[in-house]
């Protein structure tokens, strides 16, 4: 397999993965609903593992291409993306409830469109 379909594989499984995050969202009308019921933690626990491993997943493909695939998209603030992932995986217990409502409201949707973007330019390419 190819490494350009080695990415479209990834991307498409980042897609999947960030498609979901509306749905579980959608209840959640402040931040404070992540905490004062069950199912809000539900909600928080599931979009806090998909924000997890899509910044892992970036963090791959960034270091694979050595930041040249990425950089290609200087919308996203890659970094941040990735960072997000790190406070997730080591310090999950400390994860803000706003910050995670703010990802989801503002960064979701255009985060989405630009992997679907990033598919759209691999398979013209070939």
């Amino acid at each position: 397999m190819s490494d350009r379909q080695q990415l479209r594989d990834r991307l498409t499984q980042i897609l999947a993965a960030l498609e979901r995050i509306p749905g579980r969202f959608a209840s959640i009308k402040a931040p404070q609903d992540f905490l004062t019921t069950e199912a809000g933690r539900e909600h928080l626990d599931s979009i806090s593992m998909v924000l997890l491993s899509v910044g892992e997943a970036f963090r791959d493909i960034d270091d694979r291409t050595k930041g040249a695939f990425l950089g290609q998209y200087p919308e996203i603030p890659w970094r941040l993306v990735i960072g997000m992932r790190n406070i997730l995986a080591h310090h999950y217990f400390d994860v803000d409830e706003e910050v995670i409502f703010n990802t989801c409201n503002q960064n979701i949707a255009p985060l989405i469109a630009v992997v679907q973007q990033m598919l759209t330019d691999l398979n013209q390419e070939g």
